[in-house]
């Protein structure tokens, strides 16, 4: 064994007897640091940069800054901002899809952009403005925040779709011996109405120029054990103030006013406001109270105006205001869809209709379901669908043709070629009848398909 020199014989520690363990070798023994962060570790030490980063996010509310960083920066700042940042610092800063989904889905469980474009932005701003004005109780709510938030909304709400509208809330009870009284006399000097009825769509017009589609209906979902019937009113104030919004509203396509009570005199008040308007394209009115006077009101836009979109479904309109749609029709090139489903137009209105077919060649789809219909219509019809080359779709379901109107029916189909669907349930026409019908549908079908096929493609 060579024993080691003098000079570093004190420095080099003696072996240890052999089965005895160095104790600083021991786990057990050694000390241990646990850090306070348990994300930390030596072998990971941030980056100044993302340092720099981090502290962004942190201010961003207070200092925004986005616009001077690289874009690798930018796109990692974004990534983790806080989806409940204030709204007027956001809006017209962050541009970023991924920040936007991120903050509708921190708030509605159902997202779906294919109804608003394929942008998860206007997704956002679209529900958070039907949100407040859904939420809007007339002279409780403040209009500060519904006007603030249309304000940044400008640029991106296309659509409205306001699923009810809350009235006032009653701050006392009256008997209604007592509001017959006061309605009796006249006077209402000892009680304050308020300011409005519904929120008035008038205050947000002006700041929603790119506004195309409105939907609206004046009622109350879910009011369970509290149900009355003035939570499901369109009233006189309302009417005038919607009527002055959609003066303001020049780009709006597409307006819905459903489930609301619509009657004749209102729905004269809204079509004034919608004679000239330039780009309206789709009016539905359906499930109100509209008959012969609003229907004849409607008639007069029809041939003012070029849409191609009207709904009448579910309201009064008789022969007289049947016969007045279909005065129109004889001069319109633009209509492709009319509505007139669950109304009462009647053989007398049902004739006047399809006489129009004659010299009308643009419509396309014609619901004449629950009409009171029965075989003078189908007569009418018949001769219709003999000349006429421009309907796809028509539906007498839930008329009384009879087997004699179904015979009528089946020779004017003969002769048609363009009619791909013709829904004739509940009509009584026979099952011989509605069988032949059925084959000439079929062939119609076929042949457009082979002629859909052998277009030639339009060269880009």
């Amino acid at each position: 064994m060579i024993e080691a020199p003098p000079s570093v014989r004190g420095l080099v520690p003696a072996p240890l007897p052999v089965g005895q363990r160095n104790p600083a070798a021991d786990p057990r023994r050694m000390r241990r640091i646990i850090a306070e962060d348990p994300t930390w570790s030596l072998a990971i030490v941030p980056l100044l940069s993302d340092l720099c980063l981090q502290h962004i996010v942190t201010n961003f509310a207070q200092r925004p800054t986005l616009e001077r960083l690289l874009p690798k920066h930018r796109v990692k700042v974004l990534e983790r901002l806080s989806p409940s940042l204030p709204l007027q610092v956001t809006a017209n800063l962050i541009g970023y899809e991924q920040y936007w989904r991120r903050c509708c889905t921190a708030r509605w469980p159902v997202c779906d952009i294919s109804s608003y474009g394929g942008s998860w932005k206007r997704l956002f701003f679209e529900r958070n403005l039907e949100h407040l004005i859904e939420r809007f109780i007339p002279d409780v709510s403040d209009t500060d925040p519904v006007l603030e938030a249309a304000e940044l909304s400008r640029d991106f709400v296309k659509k409205l779709d306001i699923k009810e509208l809350l009235p006032p809330v009653k701050l006392e009870t009256k008997k209604d011996a007592e509001e017959d009284e006061l309605s009796d006399t006249g006077s209402e000097a000892g009680i304050d109405l308020p300011s409005m009825d519904h929120f008035d769509l008038g205050l947000v017009a002006p700041l929603l120029p790119g506004l195309e589609e409105l939907h609206l209906v004046y009622g109350v979902r879910n009011c369970g054990m509290n149900f009355e019937w003035n939570l499901f009113r369109f009233t006189d104030r309302d009417c005038n103030s919607l009527a002055q919004a959609l003066r303001v509203f020049r780009n709006l396509k597409v307006f819905r006013l459903h489930k609301s009570k619509v009657d004749d005199d209102k729905a004269c008040v809204l079509v004034r406001s919608l004679l000239n308007h330039p780009a309206l394209v789709h009016l539905d009115l359906s499930h109100n109270q509209v008959s012969d006077r609003g229907a004849r009101a409607i008639a007069k836009l029809l041939k003012e105006s070029a849409l191609r979109v009207l709904d009448l479904s579910n309201n009064n309109v008789g022969a007289h205001g049947a016969q007045a749609l279909a005065h129109a029709l004889t001069n319109n090139w633009t209509l492709r869809n009319l509505s007139l489903r669950l109304n009462h137009v009647g053989n007398e209105g049902g004739q006047a209709l399809c006489n129009a077919l004659l010299p009308n060649q643009t419509l396309q789809e014609l619901h004449l379901g629950s009409n009171e219909l029965s075989e003078p219509t189908a007569s009418a019809l018949s001769q219709a669908l003999t000349h006429n080359g421009s309907l796809r779709r028509l539906s007498l379901a839930c008329n009384r043709i009879g087997p004699d109107g179904g015979k009528q029916l089946l020779e004017g189909m003969s002769d048609n070629e363009t009619l791909l669907e013709l829904d004739l349930r509940l009509t009584e026409i026979g099952q011989e009848s509605e069988f032949f019908i059925n084959q000439v549908l079929k062939n119609n079908r076929e042949r457009a398909q082979g002629e859909e096929h052998n277009r030639p493609l339009s060269s880009s």
